[in-house]
């Protein structure tokens, strides 16, 4: 498609556009995510559906001076490309290219990083406020989807907002309520005498007229409001934020540019917090993305006619761990299923689909869902709680309070554990070894291939206790590496894949195929005996077997898929410590640093993890000559 707005647009540009200007960018915009999108990968569906929403934000509001905070921030791809990002576009959730969320460090149009869910309404109350006390003068813009709008925090933010009073303005993207439903006559005449200047103006004339009268004047305004109250609570929509101190508009049409800018006219008037309900179709636009949204939330690369993906299919840890609880399910009925808002990603859509009575969606809440698992458990039930890696940190709490302080058997399954590619430093799974191995009475168990998984929930449910099973993302070439299928018994003993006496390299998860490789290359080259073992249990360590393979080891490399401060590396460095070992020792994980996004292979390769990598290094840590 020629481009004819969209390669020059700017927000200084956008106030020159008129309404059919603006039209036709919405039009290119559209044809350019499709584009770009079904060659890159991404978030495709959710920014569909707010193309001219954010149109018509960069249109009202003058960014950078007015802050324009997203929620999640999966929805900003619009938002980039108004803000000089078009050239740079194609490199989106590539390595060393644009991210797939705001960051402050890409442009100054990104006020707030963001990456997880309702943190939109905090931020921008902070901003809000801190412009107060700096006596400044511009606007503030929270934009939260529906979703969102579950999680606990941004019903927090709301309740602290509408005490202070001050300038807010939050847009609820709602994409899951029928436009049909919810816009009509009595609800546009209601949002326009509650926001017209001229209905405070009256108000005000009124109230201070009754004021006057002796004796009824007090009682008669008491009695106004109680039957205003009334009407309000049953004809308004928007009561719930008006009784937390917001001015509710809406709903509005969120493909509707014209609508939009009179509604976002109308809350840059307010002196106080504004909630704007705007109703979106996520997906809007392309066929495919409209009738199959989840599908489309977070996509791989696709055919762009037919809308199907582009990426060879194979089975991974998440679809292996969906075969294996349903085979648990079937034999136990007193196992349950939870996740936050995930039952696809994270691979629970088969169990509600089988068990619907059994199976339990809390939304985005994971405070909520950790602590509802250690209700359910109380009562005799065995809960799997699905949620991925990064998501789980959102409960780091309720995990120590709720569950383990009280050694209830949740069972803790993270999903996309280690490194998770394009979507970036927010979604990598790289601190859970440190921040569960830190928990009393918590078992971790790191799966090497996606068939571990039927013997490590069985293990874990045999337990009654808390347990953590962490797997990554994908599935790996080495999958079928062993023949016969691990049994429950065998998980908490070391899995010597190389044998050897003095030097060995100690891994976990499926890193150690990297380990591996690379000793095998360096037994060819050089014909040194450097053992590797493989633990699929973190914690507790099984300290017989594994002092009996390590107390004469004078060498030991660890090789993880964490941080290293405090991860898996660590915990081998206290244990030979605590048994009195004294070896050489170096960690090989994830710095002390955040990780940018890129392709699992460029990944691995930047932070020295895969083969080749820890071939140079194990030659260099275990001073093996170079030829």
């Amino acid at each position: 498609m020629n481009y004819k707005l969209l390669p020059t647009i700017s927000p200084k540009k956008m106030k020159m556009l008129s309404t059919s200007d603006l039209t036709l960018l919405a039009v290119e915009i559209r044809n350019y995510l499709l584009e770009t999108v079904s060659k890159t990968g991404g978030h495709l569906a959710s920014n569909l559906g707010v193309v001219e929403l954010t149109i018509a934000l960069h249109k009202a509001f003058q960014s950078p001076s007015d802050k324009i905070v997203w929620d999640v921030g999966h929805q900003s791809y619009i938002h980039k490309l108004l803000t000089g990002r078009y050239a740079d576009f194609p490199t989106l959730r590539q390595f060393g290219g644009l991210s797939g969320f705001p960051k402050r460090s890409e442009s100054v149009h990104d006020i707030f990083n963001a990456g997880h869910s309702s943190t939109s309404i905090s931020a921008a109350l902070g901003i809000a406020l801190a412009r107060d006390v700096q006596k400044k003068d511009f606007q503030v813009v929270a934009v939260i989807g529906d979703g969102s709008m579950t999680g606990g925090m941004a019903w927090e933010a709301m309740n602290h907002a509408g005490r202070n009073h001050t300038k807010l303005i939050v847009i609820l993207n709602d994409n899951e309520m029928s436009i049909a439903q919810n816009v009509g006559a009595l609800s546009e005449y209601l949002n326009n005498i509650r926001t017209a200047p001229r209905y405070y103006r009256t108000k005000d004339d009124a109230k201070r007229i009754l004021e006057r009268i002796p004796a009824i004047g007090q009682p008669a305004i008491d009695l106004i409001d109680r039957v205003k109250e009334s009407v309000k609570q049953f004809f308004v929509p928007g009561m719930l934020f008006e009784e937390m101190g917001f001015t509710y508009l809406g709903p509005v049409n969120g493909h509707h540019i014209g609508q939009l800018l009179e509604a976002l006219e109308l809350a840059k008037r307010s002196e106080s917090p504004v909630l704007l309900h705007v109703i979106t179709t996520k997906g809007k636009g392309y066929p495919p993305a409209e009738k199959s949204p989840r599908r489309f939330h977070g996509t791989g690369p696709f055919d762009l006619a037919s809308g199907k993906s582009t990426l060879p299919a194979k089975l991974g840890f998440t679809d292996a761990f969906s075969q294996s609880l349903l085979e648990i399910a079937e034999e136990d009925a007193s196992v349950v299923a939870i996740t936050a808002a995930m039952p696809d990603g994270t691979g629970l859509s088969a169990f509600a689909e089988r068990y619907p009575a059994r199976f339990f969606d809390v939304a985005i809440a994971e405070q909520h869902a950790v602590t509802f698992a250690a209700g359910m458990a109380v009562q005799g039930l065995k809960p799997i709680v699905a949620i991925y890696s990064t998501f789980l940190q959102r409960a780091f709490d309720q995990i120590i309070e709720d569950v383990a302080m009280q050694n209830l058997p949740v069972i803790l399954v993270l999903d996309r554990a280690g490194l998770v590619g394009e979507d970036g430093e927010t979604h990598h799974g790289v601190f859970d070894l440190s921040y569960l191995r830190l928990i009393p009475n918590m078992t971790l168990l790191v799966a090497l291939k996606p068939s571990d998984l039927t013997a490590m929930l069985r293990y874990a449910l045999q337990l009654n206790a808390p347990v953590a099973l962490r797997f990554p993302k994908g599935a790996f070439e080495n999958e079928t590496k062993e023949e016969r299928a691990l049994k429950p018994t065998e998980i908490a003993l070391p899995q010597v894949l190389i044998p050897a006496e003095k030097k060995w390299v100690i891994a976990c998860g499926p890193v150690t195929f990297a380990a591996e490789a690379a000793l095998k290359r360096l037994k060819q080259e050089n014909d040194q005996e450097i053992g590797l073992i493989n633990l699929r249990i973190v914690k507790p360590l099984p300290t017989e077997p594994l002092l009996a393979l390590l107390s004469t080891a004078a060498e030991i490399a660890v090789v993880e898929e964490n941080t290293t401060c405090g991860g898996f590396g660590s915990a081998i460095l206290e244990f030979c410590q605590a048994n009195q070992i004294y070896p050489k020792c170096r960690l090989f994980g994830v710095p002390d640093r955040f990780i940018q996004q890129g392709t699992a292979e460029q990944l691995y390769q930047s932070l020295e993890l895969d083969a080749d990598s820890l071939t140079l290094c194990f030659k260099e840590f275990f001073q093996i000559e170079q030829e």
